[in-house]
């Protein structure tokens, strides 16, 4: 059984909500996760940097935080990730892409946390950013990861 729920708090950004269950879908089977729920929140700026500040103490807003609900032993991935849109559309007006492939990256990205992924060193930020690129490869993107 598998779920994906996505909110949109905001008006900022129209979400693509077709396309970001089509990510979470095509990520997931890529890691061999068949059963899991999962929420996407796609918040502003100013929900965004409360929640920085509340769980990791960083003052400022961010691209997206990965909120795992489930061991990493669990038989269900359970996970929800906050998304901020205000970011990705700075970035990708500053890198000139889409925000929708913007923000795709991030959906990217923090389910590869949920995953067991991590960027805090060197290799393990290599390793990260080389799945990154394989599913904006697999989903027809173009390579945006840094």
């Amino acid at each position: 059984m598998s779920r994906i729920s996505i909110a949109t708090p905001q008006e900022i950004v129209a979400i693509d909500r077709a396309h970001m269950r089509q990510t979470v879908r095509t990520v997931l089977a890529g890691e061999d996760v068949a059963n899991y729920e999962i929420s996407l929140a796609f918040v502003d700026n100013p929900t965004i940097h409360r929640l920085n500040q509340r769980y990791l103490q960083h003052d400022e807003p961010t691209d997206v935080l990965s909120f795992p609900l489930s061991e990493p032993s669990a038989s269900k991935l359970a996970g929800e990730l906050v998304l901020g849109v205000e970011v990705a559309a700075e970035q990708a007006a500053a890198r000139g892409h889409d925000v929708q492939t913007e923000l795709t990256l991030y959906v990217i990205h923090g389910l590869l946390h949920l995953c067991g992924y991590d960027d805090h060193d060197d290799a393990a930020r290599a390793a990260m950013r080389q799945r990154e690129r394989y599913y904006l490869r697999q989903l027809g993107l173009p390579d945006i990861a840094e």
